[in-house]
């Protein structure tokens, strides 16, 4: 009964906030087995980015997540009031930004949501939500790196007169046996991110403005042929598709997650955090809505299903001429890279994270000390990355990564009420407003749209979840940074 009741302890154990910060401040010991040496040659990030990079990594990891492929799969389920399940995913999205807001301000550490759970509902919870991240950033990036190689193709044919033969564009399931520009791209990608944060972000804001005007360019062109009667069926499947269309875009969102990974390389975290949140939500919204609004009225819903590069093509319908699809599948390209680049970033951060606090190998939160990046940990992910975007079908890998990005929202709600009730008086840097309804409201939504993914979903996530439990008890319980005199924290007392 006594091990029963230790054991309990064990995986109820917080993190105390206070060890959070004094982590990614460089003021607590490195673990056994760590490199030596202070922060920037052992565990600890460099602050090099501000606001608006910040913020451009927001819209980089989500703009253009979903909106440039997810159009083909979500317009079938939903019809026209595609519009209506983006709204949908928005508010949901939008709730749970001011959760994160808040969440990051008081926490500004890397490692999002797993920061934030092992702060306020303990160890083994913490545990569950990184693997729903791992989920969230690895297979959103193998599904981002599987649409990339669809753009490539249309970029190829419109301006070579060439395609890259289907057994090597698309995975098995997709028509082929090995999708090699997605591992290309992927390769690509890890290759910048170890040469530094500093040079990726900047890359990517790049990247971002390039891709805002490609969806601008998209918007303006595809509006002129905009046509009402395309509206007129408008849920032909009813509330079930339009909900439906939207649990599966949700992945869309993941951007204001990667904000948050970001805690310890961002320079006066606890206000850039929460305002680089809000700017990527604004920008994200009204770019998504218009985009679906431009496609559904310029294409009969019916010409979705199974369309690739289905932005680029509609461009070509509607001019007749290819040189708006030619322009917009290279700035695609672009985007792309971008979208990728963001997601295998944010989950290297979390696998550090991670590894500094035990759960995994120490080896994960090793930095290299010539790039400030953990070069390590960035080509394990990359190699993962690779392997599902060159095997796993695009359908499968959209569903999961929502699913995963539900679960961490929901948690994220609740680490809110949690945090504040525990430490109310932990300096804040912005505080959700009409709390409690709105970290409440923003459960419910997370709860409603996790209800309508597909039952194929839930076992992929529960064989993911019963592998976390044998990596947890048979590695992470034992070798938890928590675990020593240091660290040791009761699950009843406040942190």
């Amino acid at each position: 009964m006594a091990s029963t009741t230790d054991l309990g302890r064990q995986v109820l154990r917080r993190k105390p906030v206070a060890a959070l910060l004094a982590e990614s401040e460089g003021r607590e010991p490195l673990p056994t087995g760590a490199p030596e040496g202070g922060g920037r040659s052992g565990i600890h990030l460099r602050r090099s980015i501000g606001l608006w990079q910040l913020s451009a990594i927001g819209i980089g990891a989500t703009v253009g997540t979903g909106i440039f492929f997810v159009l083909s799969d979500a317009v079938p389920q939903a019809g026209p009031a595609v519009i209506v399940s983006f709204l949908l995913a928005a508010v949901t999205a939008g709730l749970t930004a001011l959760c994160y807001a808040e969440m990051a301000s008081a926490i500004p550490v890397s490692g999002s949501s797993y920061s934030y759970a092992y702060a306020t509902m303990g160890e083994v919870v913490a545990f569950g939500v990184g693997v729903c991240l791992l989920l969230e950033y690895g297979v959103s990036a193998s599904a981002i790196a599987v649409s990339w190689g669809e753009y490539l193709n249309k970029f190829a044919d419109l301006v070579l007169g060439v395609r890259i033969p289907a057994a090597l564009a698309d995975p098995p399931g997709g028509g082929g046996y090995f999708n090699l520009p997605a591992v290309i791209l992927v390769a690509m990608v890890v290759t910048l991110l170890i040469r530094g944060v500093s040079e990726s972000v900047k890359v990517n804001t790049v990247m971002v403005a390039i891709k805002i005007a490609i969806l601008v360019l998209f918007v303006a062109i595809g509006l002129t042929g905009f046509q009402a009667d395309n509206l007129s069926n408008f849920a032909p499947h009813g509330w079930g598709g339009v909900s439906a269309a939207a649990s599966s875009i949700f992945f869309s969102f993941i951007g204001l997650d990667a904000v948050s990974t970001a805690g310890e390389e961002v320079k006066n975290p606890r206000r850039t955090l929460p305002m680089a949140i809000i700017i990527a939500l604004l920008v994200v919204t009204l770019l998504y809505v218009a985009v679906a609004i431009t496609a559904v009225g310029a294409q009969p819903w019916q010409d979705f299903e199974g369309q690739k590069a289905g932005l680029a093509q509609i461009l070509q319908d509607v001019t007749g001429q290819t040189w708006p699809a030619t322009v917009f599948a290279l700035g695609a390209i672009v985007s792309i890279f971008s979208i990728t680049l963001v997601v295998i970033y944010g989950q290297t951060r979390i696998l550090y994270s991670m590894g500094r606090d035990g759960m995994l190998p120490q080896r994960f939160a090793s930095v290299s000390p010539r790039t400030g990046t953990p070069v390590w940990n960035t080509l394990v992910v990359g190699a993962g990355v690779a392997l599902l975007a060159a095997f796993v079908p695009l359908d499968v890998l959209t569903d999961l990564t929502s699913l995963g990005t539900l679960v961490a929202f929901s948690v994220v709600s609740i680490g809110v009420m949690v945090l504040r009730r525990t430490q109310p008086d932990l300096p804040r840097g912005f505080k959700v407003p009409l709390f409690p309804v709105v970290p409440l409201a923003s459960l419910g939504f997370c709860i409603y749209l996790i209800k309508g993914l597909h039952g194929t979903t839930f076992a992929a996530f529960g064989v993911a979840l019963a592998l976390a439990a044998v990596v947890y008890f048979g590695y992470s319980v034992k070798h938890s940074r928590l675990a020593g005199a240091a660290f040791d924290q009761a699950p009843t007392g406040d942190n």
